[in-house]
């Protein structure tokens, strides 16, 4: 796996590293659910049924997830490495402090996903919807959320380094305490704070999102706009 290089635009905002997945031929997974502390390398899971699955601790090195079910799984501190999910749906998927480094999550279709005190490293979320994300204390280092809708999503307390946002939908968003250093909001196609207007130091807008976002930073200094 090979990582595209960085590059700063003319704002100063250094762009985020994209993961280069390239995966080798893949076994078919044939086994029965899994294990916890389990080791899985060079697996492809096509639309298996990992509902309830507990897995927590397991390693999963070079695989696909394809169409799979991960409602309730139990994924606790699992390692991603070199991955890709593509079509992943399930609701209250637990993540917590979970790794996923050089992962391409593609079209998912996720709810109540935990994934507190997670570490997400060159990682790129496009398409699908994941409403109630909770990424409360992780840390995302090289982050794409590009072409999805992010419904609710709790990014309190996180750490975003190099994080963009293309394209996507930020509903109800949560960035109470969290803190940013080159985080791209400009190309959100919707942007709505629901707390943290107040953490936005260390990203960038448009002037357009400054406007829409002017009553939220008054009331934040307690200036009051009357007419």
């Amino acid at each position: 796996m090979a990582a595209s290089g960085r590059k700063k635009s003319t704002t100063g905002v250094t762009a985020a590293r994209r993961p280069e997945v390239r995966l080798p031929p893949l076994v078919p997974w044939d086994g029965d659910g899994l294990e916890p502390d389990g080791d899985y390398d060079g697996v492809r899971f096509d639309a298996t049924d990992l509902t309830d699955a507990s897995g927590r601790g397991a390693r999963f090195m070079d695989c696909a997830l394809d169409g799979c079910a991960l409602d309730r799984a139990e994924l606790a501190r699992a390692r991603f490495i070199d991955a890709v999910l593509t079509g992943v749906r399930g609701v209250g998927t637990d993540l917590a402090e979970a790794s996923l480094r050089d992962v391409e999550v593609v079209d998912a279709r996720l709810g109540g996903v935990q994934l507190h005190g997670a570490v997400l490293e060159r990682v790129v979320v496009r398409g699908g919807k994941i409403d109630y994300l909770n990424l409360r204390k992780a840390r995302l280092k090289d982050v794409v959320f590009e072409g999805c809708v992010l419904s609710e999503p709790d990014f309190g307390d996180a750490h975003l380094v190099r994080v963009e946002f293309r394209d996507c939908v930020l509903k109800r968003a949560d960035f109470s305490s969290a803190r940013m250093e080159s985080v791209d909001l400009r190309a959100v196609a919707e942007l709505d704070i629901a707390r943290g207007v107040d953490r936005l130091a260390g990203a960038v807008i448009s002037p357009v999102q400054l406007m829409e976002l002017a009553p939220a930073f008054a009331a934040q200094i307690g200036v009051r706009v009357e007419a």
